[in-house]
């Protein structure tokens, strides 16, 4: 009897181990399922996350002029934004924006379905904090890491090129929307040595601006979206005025595209690459300009 006790005790750690191993495996072999219902939290998913761990992305993941990663997210299920079909699916995860529709996230935990809450980045550093966190969830912290040394890269390119007359730069969209002083691109201007002239307007957070205060702003740059906006509705009417035009040729004007900038995440070192190839054609007429006056 004390020879089976003692083989016992010897026994016990190996048993124990067995035991943990067997409990773990069918929770660490099943990847959690996700579903996005946030344009920005999709393009956290697409990037870090496994194929088979999405279940859905939201209404806009597939819109080309709003999603970097619109292409990509073609292979998955859109969903309505809406509780029921994600009642339906029931994933183990719900990733959402904080100012979406909050009766949809309440409808959500009160059927006991996790939603994770984001809000809108106004820094570099908020976006590689949701990198992070997002990272974790999906279970690959080593691809949130590897991202945010893209960006930390394109970040130091972009300081390089830095502008080093601090000029004043407009976000201006259709319908005379002006992107707030507190926002992801007013990030990205400071990086490349900018500031945004949107707190001069009273518009910290954003808003529409009218043609008369725009112009009365008299910015040193506009940032838009297109190179050569074309007059298909009201709304883009507005920066194609002559006020505008006029006042702000191809050479005072930084085009970046407005799926680089509205969320954060992989289009974010190509946001930069572009900010900083802005600067460098700027700061290389300016410098032409300067000879040929001296001359």
């Amino acid at each position: 009897m004390t020879g089976v006790l003692q083989r016992l005790r010897l026994l016990a750690p190996t048993l124990v181990l067995l035991a943990l191993v067997i409990t773990l495996r069918p929770a660490d072999a099943a990847p959690k399922r996700f579903a996005s219902i946030n344009m920005c939290t999709d393009q956290l998913l697409l990037t870090l996350a496994d194929p088979e761990q999405i279940v859905g992305l939201g209404p806009y993941a597939r819109d080309p002029h709003m999603s970097w990663l619109a292409k990509e997210a073609e292979r998955y299920p859109k969903l309505s934004g809406e509780a029921e079909d994600l009642l339906m699916l029931a994933p183990d995860v719900i990733l959402a924006g904080r100012y979406g529709k909050r009766a949809t996230r309440e409808l959500l935990r009160a059927k006991r379905l996790p939603v994770e809450e984001f809000d809108s980045p106004r820094t570099i550093d908020d976006v590689k904090a949701q990198i992070l966190r997002v990272g974790q969830l999906v279970g690959h912290p080593e691809r949130s890491e590897a991202l945010i040394g893209d960006i930390d890269r394109a970040s130091a390119r972009a300081t390089a090129m830095a502008s080093r007359r601090q000029a004043r730069v407009l976000a201006l969209s259709r319908r005379g929307w002006v992107t707030g002083g507190d926002s992801l691109i007013s990030s990205l201007l400071k990086t490349v040595g900018l500031s945004n002239a949107a707190s001069e307007l009273g518009l910290a957070y954003g808003g529409f601006a009218s043609l008369e205060a725009i112009v009365a702003s008299r910015p040193d740059l506009l940032l838009v979206a297109e190179d050569r906006p074309e007059a298909e509705d009201q709304g883009k009417a507005l920066l194609l005025h002559p006020s505008i035009q006029n006042a702000y040729p191809p050479s005072r004007r930084i085009v970046v595209p407005e799926q680089l900038t509205i969320c954060g995440g992989a289009m974010l070192p190509v946001a930069l690459d572009r900010l900083a190839r802005a600067i460098e054609r700027i700061e290389r007429t300016r410098s032409a300009v300067d000879v040929g006056l001296q001359r």
